[in-house]
């Protein structure tokens, strides 16, 4: 395997950069009223509920959920740059959405204060060993009422093998061009980006990396740490006919409930 990636790759990419170069995803107002319609769905809550969008970055879904009338959603992330620009929105928009930068594995928050966590974007799956992956789920069920839900959007592994690409390039505007390249080693997608800008040549390269799922696997996961009634949603979001969107083209969103 050529790509190197750092364990904590995840601490330095999101910034301003990163929301430029998957802009296409993460500032797609319509995609993101589509999702939050799913998790209105897929949730049964009152709106009173305080909800954690975990790995929420700027809090997209969470400050759709407060336009909504959620009146109690809290957003956590590492990125600092992420946090800042959410907390602004709110500000702005006058919404009650409460943002907190914080490890997944580890927030600090106090046991069973959330009514429902969501895991939305392809924000699990970050770190190439099991273990720490799982300490994020393990996390989610200290921080779940009794009888409470969880929401995880991850890559379907299926799809993506099948259909994996070893290089995928596309535009943002007409000067940022933004070249992926791929290699697949033991269920981990390893990639290396390189943004460059015409007439200023390279803007950033990166490496970084996602662990596959299967529906079989992450349930095995769950219910080793108490989960239960687990359920799927196999092609959610599914924008093959758009274009390569890596492993964000065709996702399945788990629904986990922990019962005490």
């Amino acid at each position: 395997m050529t790509i190197q990636v750092d364990t904590d790759w995840w601490k330095n990419i999101f910034d301003a950069v990163y929301l430029m170069t998957d802009s296409r995803s993460i500032c797609d107002d319509t995609l993101t009223q589509t999702e939050v319609d799913f998790i209105e769905t897929a949730l049964s809550m009152k709106k009173s509920a305080p909800v954690l969008d975990l790995c929420g970055g700027q809090g997209r879904h969470a400050v759709e959920l407060s336009r909504r009338g959620f009146t109690n959603v809290t957003v956590l992330d590492y990125s600092d740059y992420l946090i800042q620009m959410g907390k602004q929105q709110t500000n702005e928009q006058k919404l009650n959405t409460f943002f907190v930068q914080g490890d997944a594995r580890d927030t600090k928050f106090a046991e069973e204060s959330f009514g429902a966590v969501i895991i939305m974007g392809g924000s699990f799956g970050y770190f190439a060993h099991d273990k720490e992956n799982k300490k994020i789920l393990e996390e989610t069920f200290r921080l779940l009422m009794p009888k409470a839900e969880l929401l995880v959007d991850l890559p379907d592994k299926k799809y993506v093998l099948k259909n994996f690409k070893p290089i995928s390039i596309h535009k943002v505007g007409n000067t940022i061009e933004v070249t992926r390249t791929r290699e697949l080693e033991h269920d981990v997608i390893y990639c290396r980006e390189v943004v460059t800008c015409t007439g200023k040549g390279c803007l950033r390269e990166n490496n970084y990396c996602v662990r596959l799922y299967t529906p079989e696997k992450i349930s095995r996961i769950l219910s080793s740490i108490g989960f239960s009634d687990i359920s799927f949603q196999k092609d959610f979001m599914d924008r093959q006919e758009q274009g390569d969107y890596g492993t964000m083209t065709n996702r399945m969103v788990v629904k986990a409930h922990k019962k005490k």
